[in-house]
Parts: structure tokens; sequence; C-alpha cells
């Protein structure tokens, strides 16, 4: 006997390389369903992730949308289970929290990329409309990110009354008004467009500036500020 410890086998030996390929070469170096089995390597210990990982890009689509799906959703797939769920849904409250410290109590304005960002990876792949408001302070930094309202696969309803009492608790200077089309096309109804009239005119009255509102679409978005809406 060479005393040699033997190397595992199985699928046991090829998570070992798929974690030394990471740890060695990064993230890069790895496809979209090797770095959702490595997430789903100690939720599920018994299961063949590298099928479940695969199936969950063929029904989502890409990395994001797996992570960004609806738990319900998620359990359809077979193999995934509970724990698999909570495994990739932490994945994803992780990096929007990551997000999130980069933008909080920095000047938006400046930071609009990041922003941007931000609101992607958190709105551009909800299955149903969601629409938050993001508060900024007299130096037009983000004091807080909070979800209004959620709807329908197509519609959210908006009180303008409730956007303007929100930012008075607050404190608020101005703010940003955000929601996505899960559609994924982010042109503006003419909903959108009469509701933030609407929302402009009661925040106008207490002198709080509306800067923009964003729609967020899978792949674009649109600005009521940069189309001259705003």
């Amino acid at each position: 006997m060479s005393g040699k410890p033997n190397k595992p086998a199985g699928h046991a030996g090829h998570r070992e390389r798929l974690r030394d390929r990471f740890l060695n070469a990064g993230a890069d170096a790895l496809a979209d369903y090797e770095l959702l089995e490595l997430i789903l390597f100690s939720a599920l210990p018994r299961v063949d992730t590298k099928a479940t990982a695969k199936a969950l890009l063929s029904r989502f689509g890409s990395f994001a949308a797996v992570i960004s799906a609806e738990p319900q959703r998620l359990e359809e797939v077979k193999g995934i289970g509970r724990a698999g769920v909570v495994a990739l849904k932490a994945v994803q409250a992780a990096a929007l929290a990551y997000m999130r410290d980069e933008i909080m109590d920095q000047p938006i304005l400046s930071s609009w990329d990041k922003l941007l960002r931000y609101c992607k990876a958190s709105m551009g792949h909800n299955a149903t409309e969601q629409f938050r408001i993001l508060f900024l302070n007299n130096k037009n930094a983000l004091i807080a990110d909070e979800v209004q309202q959620k709807g329908t696969v197509d519609h959210t309803p908006v009180y303008p009354r409730e956007v303007v009492k929100r930012a008075l608790e607050l404190g608020a200077t101005s703010l940003i008004m955000v929601h996505n089309h899960p559609s994924g096309d982010p042109t503006p109804s003419k909903g959108d467009i009469a509701m933030t009239r609407q929302v402009v005119e009661a925040a106008a009255k207490l002198q709080i500036a509306v800067h923009d509102h964003l729609i967020i679409g899978r792949n674009d978005h649109a600005s009521f500020k940069a189309m001259g809406l705003l």
C-alpha cells in the first residue's frame, strides 16, 4: 500500500474537482450551470446537482433569472427541494445586499450606473409588477429603498398620497420611482405616464422633487427624465 488517500469517486469526486477549479481559477472559469452546482452542493448532498442546475437554466433561461425566480416556481423543478430553494434565494439576497450597500448613503445622481444595476437585479426578472420608491435626502443621498406596492402580472396600484406621506415620514426631500414590466418591454404605458404626473403634482405641493421614474425590463430600462416625460 502506498499510504496515499484514495481520491473521492463518483459525484463526490466531481464536486471536489469543481470546488478546486473555482478556488484556483475563480468564477469566470465556470459555466453558469457549474456555478449553480456549487450553490446547491451543501443543500443537496445526495442529488445530481449537474442535472438539477441544467434543468433550472433550461426552465428560467439564465443564472440571474434562476436566483430571481419566485420560490414556488423554483420548487416546480425536479430535485430542487426546499433546501435548494433557500440556497438560491440566499445567494440573491446576498447579491442585492451588496449592491444596496454600494448605493446607500451615497449621492444617487453620481452613482447612476450602480443604481440601475441594483434595480435590474432586484426587479428585472420579477414575474409580477412591483413599485418601489428610492427616498433621498437634501444631498441626494439614498436614505431608504422601499417596495410600496405589488400587483398582478401587468398592474400595480399606486397611490400618490401614500408616496408623499411616506416621504414626509422619512424626511426625504426628493425621490425616484421605480417599477418593473414583467413583459420585459420597459416602454411606459399611458397609465404609467398619468400616474407619474399625479405623483409629481402631489409631491410638488410639499416641495418634494421627483428626479425620475425608471421602468425596468429584463434587458433594458426606460427613464422618464431621459425621454422628456418628467
